[in-house]
């Protein structure tokens, strides 16, 4: 386990990861080549449909600052400035902006320290939307809110808040979202590290619609470049992917799922191919 609680947005990222991270019904291909001196190029299309959505990414890095440019094929242009230990060890500043949305710059500062983590964000606006998001503890038990405060309406547009236990081989989590409409608990459990088997869990209340969602999963490495996963929720819908890393960090994904409870409607098949140097 690492030192500290980190930030708010890792509070149930491992049962997230778990139940949802590389599970996907479209197809996807992803080329980065880059060079010694920290210069990287990602080419990435997607198929969705009948629709093929295109995006190309720079990134330029060095010691302590990282620039990263990012075309799509919506005419849009993310920019992202990203430096690394700024004035004291820890520190993070980043600042981005989309051309040609004049509205979408944003400078965001995040701190890590032994027991405690700080996320702040401002957008570069006339009246800013302000976020802030903090979490205080150990690398074993964690609390933490992330608030949001528009300054054009003068309220508060998002609070949640959030408790999560971290052992050896379990992670669980306890949250409040959407503006304290709806309770999500999460739980990964690391049964066997040697074959990465897993398995975990996530409950979500809503208190305005009365309706439970809960989604069960698992993987398990086949060997050391081979992962399965598994999912199931509580509608029927049944997902499963097998992951092969067919060599270092060029990995290939192949997804599919289906509604147990209308089997006629047919299954979705995603394939995803990533090729790295």
């Amino acid at each position: 386990m690492t030192m500290g609680p980190g930030l708010y947005s890792e509070i149930g990222k491992k049962a997230r990861d778990l139940l949802y991270k590389d599970y996907q019904t479209d197809q996807k291909f992803t080329l980065t080549t880059c060079t010694p001196n920290g210069f990287a190029i990602t080419a990435s299309g997607t198929k969705k449909s009948d629709l093929i959505f295109g995006e190309i990414q720079t990134q330029l890095k060095n010691k302590y600052v990282t620039v990263d440019v990012k075309a799509n094929s919506d005419s849009s242009l993310l920019t992202t400035v990203t430096a690394n230990d700024v004035a004291t060890p820890g520190l993070k500043t980043i600042c981005s902006f989309v051309v040609p949305d004049q509205k979408s710059g944003k400078a965001e500062l995040q701190y890590l320290h032994d027991y405690a983590g700080v996320n702040a964000a401002i957008g570069l606006t006339r009246n800013p939307l302000l976020n802030l998001s903090g979490v205080i503890g150990t690398n074993t038990f964690a609390t933490g809110v992330d608030v949001a405060f528009d300054t054009a309406t003068g309220n508060f547009t998002k609070y949640n808040s959030a408790v999560s236990f971290t052992n050896v081989d379990l992670i669980a989590s306890i949250a409040l979202n959407n503006n304290g409409d709806s309770l999500t608990a999460s739980y990964y459990h690391l049964i066997n590290p040697l074959l990465s088997t897993a398995v975990g869990g996530e409950i979500t209340h809503s208190f305005s619609s009365n309706e439970n969602t809960m989604t069960f999963g698992t993987q398990h490495a086949l060997d050391p470049q081979t992962i399965v996963k598994a999912r199931i929720n509580n509608y029927g819908k049944a997902s499963a992917l097998i992951q092969h890393e067919w060599r270092p960090k060029s990995l290939i994904t192949l997804s599919g799922e289906v509604d147990t409870k209308s089997i006629e409607k047919g299954s979705k098949v995603g394939l995803s191919l990533v090729l790295k140097p």
